[in-house]
């Protein structure tokens, strides 16, 4: 089978798994760990392009299925943006460093861009969300990120990629 073909492949079925998670529409503490290690895995078996390619996805795909409601449709490119950068810091640190310290690095990535994207640039383009809303992408995407991202690491751990 050629690369493209298993790239497609692979990145496919990881995009078809997150979002087979979030119609169960499971609470948030379970879905939020399931999709970010899902995010991580992307990357560590496919590459960053994959795993970045599913956070573009599954926040979309949320909203357009009713699973993101429209009052959040603000929040889409944030979490885009924090998606992507959780793949980013895990798969650049994890390359060159430990794995779990990359997924505690870029759990704090994520967290630090939904920080600076609530506080600072959606209040400059003038959008103000609740306050319960924007506790809610605080801390516990901290956490969702870190269990995540450690499930990942043991899953690839437990079932090394192939060179």
């Amino acid at each position: 089978m050629s690369p493209a073909v298993q790239y497609i492949t692979r990145t496919g079925v990881l995009l078809a798994i997150a979002l087979a998670v979030q119609f169960m529409r499971l609470p948030q503490p379970v879905t939020g760990p399931l999709v970010n290690a899902i995010l991580l895995l992307a990357a560590i078996y496919v590459g960053v392009s994959g795993g970045i390619i599913i956070g573009l996805f599954t926040p979309l795909v949320a909203f357009m299925v009713g699973i993101l409601a429209p009052p959040l449709a603000p929040l889409i490119p944030v979490i885009m943006a924090a998606n992507a950068v959780l793949v980013l810091v895990f798969y650049g640190v994890g390359k060159y460093y430990n794995k779990y310290l990359a997924a505690v690095v870029a759990a704090a990535a994520k967290f630090l861009t939904f920080y600076i994207a609530l506080h600072y640039v959606l209040v400059l383009l003038g959008i103000t969300l609740p306050p319960a809303l924007v506790a809610a992408f605080g801390l516990p995407q901290l956490f969702t990120a870190l269990v995540g991202g450690f499930a990942a690491v043991l899953i690839a751990g437990r079932y090394p990629p192939k060179s």
